[in-house]
């Protein structure tokens, strides 16, 4: 994984783990985060 993609993973990590309040509010942020990473991978699969 690039040095790009993985700054961003852990940029995400870190909103989705500061953002969330509830356990809901983590399953939001956890599936926006996988919804940016796949976005990532198709954009470097193209």
């Amino acid at each position: 994984m690039s040095r790009t993609r993985w700054m961003l993973a852990a940029l995400l990590a870190a909103f989705a783990l500061s953002g969330c309040n509830t356990v809901q509010g983590f399953g939001k942020d956890v599936s926006k985060a996988g919804d940016e990473l796949e976005e990532a991978a198709e954009e470097a699969k193209n």
